[in-house]
């Protein structure tokens, strides 16, 4: 039986993080970029700050939203406003010199997003040499990077993942369906100890359910390479609305997330191993 909501919570790890999540200042203090596929409402850092309580954790990673485009200006406030219990990934272009990167890392930044699923592109060849050209601008700041990609990216990039000169995160479950032949190869991938991934956003599987058996399957085969995040505070595109309305958020209550971290680490050794233990690796470096 798994355990429920409030013995998750008693039981967190000491120093137990949420690696994803976003943080959307106020328009006037940050604009977003015209170009957007869709419009987020206020999420502060001081209802972060609330979630985190909420969740029993002690640490977070607040990721760059596609909104802000490379102004990281949000991330950096928001990441001095929560007095060390952060990390930021960041998005960044090539026009970023090595003194503005150096400053991301010293603002508690320590990986870069490449978001391919945002704009809806698809391409591998288009994925393979953003990832070459990032992790040739950040290698040496011990930064890592995620990937945001449909599965069919994912899989056609296939080993190469495990060869770059940065470790690679995947953002949600690799986006992947369910089935034995992702799996081993998935599994491979994080065998290699140059992949991650992310136990976070079920809902952005095609099949939610799905979610479940990864992390059943991953848990066993790589618990070293996993991470959990909540994507809170869980942004949508709400069908039918233009990219300069607000969406609403999803409503998800955090005894649903407590659920699902106790049905997919079911045990206080593996919700050590993936809320603490691989997140001092990768974040606290």
């Amino acid at each position: 039986m798994n355990p429920n909501a409030a013995d998750v919570r008693a039981g967190m790890p000491a120093r137990a993080c949420d690696c994803h999540t976003h943080v959307i200042g106020p328009t006037e203090n940050y604009p977003m970029v015209a170009n957007r596929h869709y419009t987020p409402g206020p999420a502060s850092a001081a209802q972060l700050r609330e979630h985190l309580e909420h969740m029993g954790m002690a640490r977070v990673v607040i990721v760059q939203p596609s909104v802000y485009g490379t102004d990281n200006q949000c991330l950096i406030d928001a990441l001095q406003a929560l007095d060390g219990r952060a990390r930021g990934v960041a998005v960044i272009d090539a026009g970023f010199s090595v003194t503005q990167l150096r400053l991301l890392h010293e603002a508690g930044v320590r990986g870069v997003r490449v978001n391919l699923e945002s704009a809806g592109l698809h391409d591998a060849g288009h994925a393979e040499r953003a990832l070459v050209t990032v992790c040739a601008r950040v290698a040496e700041l011990g930064w890592h990077v995620q990937l945001y990609a449909a599965h069919g990216v994912i899989a056609a990039l296939g080993d190469k993942l495990a060869t770059l000169p940065c470790p690679v995160v995947l953002d949600h479950f690799a986006m992947a369906p369910w089935s034995p032949a992702n799996a081993k190869a998935l599994i491979r991938w994080l065998q290699s100890g140059r992949v991650h991934l992310k136990l976070s956003a079920p809902y952005r599987l095609a099949t939610p359910g799905d979610a479940a058996r990864w992390a059943q399957a991953l848990c066993k085969e790589a618990p070293g390479a996993l991470l959990w995040g909540s994507d809170w505070p869980h942004t949508a595109r709400t069908p039918g609305k233009a990219p300069h309305e607000v969406s609403p958020y999803r409503q998800i209550a955090p005894a649903q997330l407590l659920e699902d971290i106790g049905a997919w680490l079911p045990t206080p050794g593996l919700r050590q191993t993936v809320l603490a233990d691989n997140p001092d690796r990768l974040y606290w470096n």
